[in-house]
C-alpha cells in the first residue's frame, strides 16, 4: 500500500519532487566538489614536498658503516634504507623508508638503540608525515591540518543537511492533511516516517549518483585552471587531477546520510502530530495577522502588506535562501573589491615602482659572488643594455648617539622613531647595517652616478630613514639617518670586535636594484673587492647570489625571454639558478590573481545556486497553500493583477534584501580597507568592479523572478475556486 502511494504522489506532485531532487543533487556535487578538491590538494602538497625535500620519512646520522646498515634492514617494518651520498661527510646519513610509517615514532627509538646512538641521531621528516596525518605524541603543538579538514567537512554536512531538510520539510507539511487521515485509519508513526523515508530515497538516489559525478567533473576543471593561471609560476609543478575509490565512497556515503538525515527530521516531526491535529491542518501555511510591513504597505499599499504578511508565515523555510543569497553577494562583492585592491597595491608598490630597475632577474643558489667566473659572459650577452651582479650580508653597526643627525634628533632620535628595531648598549646603539657587495664594474658605475670619485676603497653609505611621524608607510618621507662627518663606519665581528671601514661617500640616491631597504636600517653598498678582505671577519654573506638585468629594448616580452633563456642556458650548466623577467611576472601576477577570482567566484557562485535552489523549492513547493491563499483573495475581490503585483513584491523582497544589506556593508568594508592601506579613495573608485557586481546582482534577481514566474504562472492558470473544494488526498 505505502509503495503504490509513494509512487503515485511523486507522480502527481512532480514540482515537490523536482525541488528535493534539484536539492539533494546540488548537495551532492558541493560534497563531491570538497572531497575531490580536498583529496588532490593534499596529493599535490606531498608531491611538492617529496620535490622540493625529498621523500624519506626518516634519517639517521653517525659514525655507521654497511654492517649498521645491515642491522636496520633486520627490523620487519623497515621497507628500506639508504645511504645519502650528498649529505655524508665526516658521519654517515641514512634515509629510511617504512613500510607502515604510522608506528615510525614507535620503529625508530628502537632502532637507535640497537645501533647505540643517541636520541638526537635520528631525525624525522615531520613535514610530509603531519601530511600523512602522522604526529609526534610527544609534540605538544601538532600541525592542526586534519581537525581544520574535519571541522570543514562537518560544517558543510551540518549546512547541506539544513537546505535539503527545507526541501522535504515543504513537501511534507503539504501532506499534514492526508497522512492525518492515514493516521485516523490505523497507520502508525514508525510506518508514516518509513514511508517518508523510503519516498526520499526512491527521489535522491540518482540525483546522489549524478551529483558525484558532477563533482568530479568540476573539481577536474578547477585544477585544469589552477594550471592554467599558474603555468609561469616559478618553482611549482603542474597538478595533476587525481581520484580514488575511497573519495567516490566517502562523497556517496556523506551524501547518502544527509539525505537520510534531511528526511528524518521532518518525517519525525510530522509523525508525531495527532490525527486531530493533521485532518484540521493546523500545521499548514498560516499568515501572521498580527504584524504590519510599514514599508512595504507605505511602497506597493495592500499588495506590499499581504506580500509582507506572506513573507513573514514563510520567513522559516526562507532562511536558508535568504543567508545563502546574502552570503554569496556580499563575499562576491568583497572579494573582487579585495582584489582590485591587491591589484592597485601591488602595482603601485612593486610593478610600477620597480618597472625602471629591472627587466630580468636571476637568482644564483649556493654560490658566492667572489666564486662566481661567467660575469663577462653574462654582461656581454646581446640585447643587454646593463647587468649588476650583487650579494646580500647582514651585518651590524654601532653608531654613538651624537652621530645622530638633527633631522632626526628632531623627531626624538633613533629611539623613537626605530623602537625596538635597534639596541642600545651603554652609550652605543647596535644598528642592522646590511651591505649589499655589487661587482667592482657596477659599484664604480654607481659611484660615478652619485657624483662621488670611483675608487674600490670604501663603502658607500644609504644616508637615509624613514619618518614615520609625517608619512605613512603608503608615501614614505625620508631623513638623514647620520651626520655626514665621519670617515669609517664600525662593524662587529664574528668575535664582537669592532672593525672600522672606510666610508667614500654618503647618499639617499639607491643603486638601480630590484631591491627593498628596511626602514630603519643604515644599508652599505661595498666593491666585491674590499668584501673580500673583510669577510673573513664579518659574520658572512647570503648563500646565494643576484644578477639584475636590463633590456636595451625594455617593452617586448619575446626579447626579455630570449635574454632570459640565453643567461639559462649560459649559467645551467654550472650552477643551480631561478629567473624571471618583469613582463611575464607581471602577467603571471595577473593571471594568478584572475584564477583565483574564478575559483572564489565560483564557489560564491555555488553559495548563490543553494540560494536560488531554495527559492524555486519554496516557491514549487508551497503551490497547494498558496492556491488556497490566492483563492481567498479572488473571493474578496483581488484580481489577477493583483496576485502578479504580490509575486514581484516578494521576489523584489527575496532578491533585493541581500544586495541592500551588502551594499552599504561593502561601502563601510572597502573604505576601511583603503584608509588601512593610506590609498587615494579615487583609486580605488575609478577600477571599482562594478560591472561584474552588477551582472551577479543582475543574475540572482533574474532566477528569483524565474521561480515566482513559474508558481506564478501555475497558481493563475488553474481554477482557484475549485481549489477550495479539493480536498483529495493524492
Amino acid at each position: 500500500m505505502w509503495k503504490d502511494y509513494s509512487k503515485s504522489y511523486i507522480k502527481n506532485n512532480r514540482a515537490a519532487s523536482s525541488s528535493i531532487m534539484a536539492a539533494a543533487l546540488i548537495a551532492t556535487l558541493f560534497l563531491s566538489l570538497l572531497c575531490c578538491l580536498f583529496f588532490n590538494f593534499w596529493v599535490y602538497e606531498v608531491e611538492q614536498i617529496k620535490l622540493e625535500e625529498g621523500d624519506w620519512q626518516a634519517r639517521i646520522t653517525g659514525n655507521l658503516n654497511e654492517n649498521d646498515l645491515s642491522v636496520i634492514g633486520q627490523f620487519a617494518n623497515v621497507e628500506n634504507a639508504v645511504i645519502n651520498e650528498a649529505l655524508s661527510d665526516e658521519e654517515t646519513v641514512i634515509d629510511l623508508y617504512f613500510q607502515n610509517i604510522r608506528t615510525i615514532y614507535e620503529d625508530m627509538p628502537q632502532i637507535i638503540t640497537k645501533l647505540g646512538l643517541e636520541e638526537s641521531a635520528a631525525e624525522y621528516h615531520s613535514l610530509l608525515l603531519s601530511r600523512y596525518f602522522i604526529n609526534d605524541p610527544q609534540d605538544e603543538t601538532p600541525p592542526l591540518l586534519l581537525p581544520f579538514y574535519a571541522a570543514i567537512f562537518v560544517a558543510v554536512f551540518i549546512s547541506l543537511i539544513l537546505i535539503i531538510r527545507n526541501s522535504f520539510e515543504i513537501s511534507m507539511n503539504a501532506r499534514i492533511h492526508q497522512f492525518g487521515i492515514f493516521a485516523s485509519i490505523g497507520a502508525t508513526p514508525k510506518q508514516i516516517r518509513t514511508c517518508l523515508l523510503q519516498e526520499a530515497a526512491v527521489l535522491c538516489f540518482i540525483p546522489i549518483l549524478l551529483g558525484s559525478v558532477f563533482g568530479i567533473g568540476i573539481s577536474y576543471t578547477v585544477i585544469e585552471l589552477v594550471n592554467l593561471f599558474a603555468a609561469d609560476v616559478a618553482g611549482r609543478h603542474p597538478a595533476v587531477f587525481q581520484y580514488h575509490p575511497v573519495v567516490f565512497l566517502v562523497t556517496f556515503l556523506s551524501a547518502s546520510l544527509t539525505v537520510l538525515f534531511s528526511a528524518w527530521i521532518p518525517a519525525r516531526k510530522l509523525s508525531k502530530i495527532t490525527p486531530l491535529e493533521a485532518i484540521h491542518n493546523l500545521g499548514n501555511f498560516q499568515l501572521k495577522r498580527r504584524k504590519h510591513s510599514r514599508v512595504l504597505s507605505w511602497m506597493f499599499g495592500i499588495e506590499g502588506e499581504l506580500a509582507g504578511n506572506a513573507l513573514k508565515a514563510r520567513k522559516r523555510q526562507l532562511r536558508i535562501s535568504t543567508i545563502s543569497l546574502l552570503l554569496s553577494f556580499l563575499g562576491f562583492t568583497i572579494m573582487l573589491c579585495f582584489f582590485t585592491l591587491s591589484q592597485i597595491s601591488t602595482r603601485y608598490t612593486y610593478f610600477e615602482r620597480y618597472q625602471d630597475v629591472w627587466d630580468v632577474m636571476v637568482t644564483v643558489k649556493n654560490t658566492e659572488l667572489a666564486a662566481f667566473d661567467q660575469t663577462n659572459e653574462v654582461k656581454k650577452l646581446l640585447g643587454v643594455q646593463n647587468s649588476i651582479l650583487y650579494q646580500k650580508a647582514e651585518e651590524t653597526s654601532q653608531m654613538t648617539a651624537d652621530w645622530q643627525s638633527e633631522e632626526l634628533m628632531v623627531l626624538g632620535g633613533i629611539e623613537t622613531i626605530a623602537g625596538d628595531d635597534i639596541v642600545k648598549e651603554g652609550e652605543y646603539y647596535r644598528i642592522k647595517s646590511p651591505i649589499i657587495i655589487m661587482d667592482d664594474e657596477s659599484f664604480l658605475e654607481y659611484a660615478s652616478q652619485i657624483g662621488a670619485v670611483p675608487s674600490l676603497e670604501g663603502t658607500i653609505v644609504l644616508n637615509r630613514i624613514w619618518d614615520n611621524v609625517n608619512s605613512n608607510f603608503r608615501n614614505k618621507q625620508y631623513i638623514p639617518f647620520v651626520k655626514e662627518d665621519r670617515e669609517t663606519i664600525s662593524f662587529y665581528t664574528t668575535e664582537q670586535t669592532l672593525i672600522d671601514v672606510p666610508i667614500l661617500t654618503y647618499t639617499q640616491e639607491t643603486p638601480v636594484l630590484r631591491e627593498e631597504y628596511d626602514n630603519y636600517t643604515l644599508v652599505q653598498f661595498m666593491p666585491l673587492s674590499m668584501w673580500e678582505n673583510l669577510s673573513k671577519q664579518m659574520n658572512g654573506e647570503e648563500t646565494n647570489m643576484y644578477i639584475r638585468i636590463l633590456a636595451q629594448d625594455r617593452s617586448n616580452l619575446t626579447e626579455l625571454s630570449r635574454i632570459e633563456t640565453e643567461v639559462s642556458q649560459v649559467l645551467e650548466q654550472n650552477y643551480n639558478i631561478e629567473s624571471e623577467n618583469r613582463i611575464q611576472e607581471k602577467r603571471s601576477n595577473d593571471e594568478m590573481i584572475q584564477g583565483s577570482q574564478i575559483i572564489l567566484g565560483s564557489f560564491c557562485g555555488l553559495l548563490a545556486v543553494i540560494g536560488i535552489a531554495n527559492v524555486f523549492s519554496n516557491t514549487l513547493g508551497f503551490l497547494r497553500q498558496r492556491k488556497r491563499e490566492f483563492a481567498q483573495y479572488l473571493s474578496i475581490g483581488f484580481t489577477p493583477a493583483n496576485m502578479k503585483k504580490m509575486f514581484f513584491i516578494e521576489a523584489f523582497v527575496i532578491a533585493g534584501r541581500p544586495i541592500f544589506i551588502t551594499l552599504p556593508l561593502t561601502v563601510v568594508i572597502v573604505m576601511l580597507m583603503i584608509s588601512a592601506s593610506y590609498l587615494d579613495p579615487m583609486v580605488f573608485w575609478r577600477e571599482a568592479p562594478i560591472f561584474p557586481i552588477f551582472l551577479f546582482a543582475l543574475v540572482i534577481i533574474g532566477f528569483v523572478s524565474l521561480a515566482y514566474y513559474i508558481g506564478g504562472k501555475q497558481i493563475l492558470e488553474c481554477d482557484l475556486n475549485e481549489v477550495l473544494k479539493n480536498d483529495a488526498v493524492i
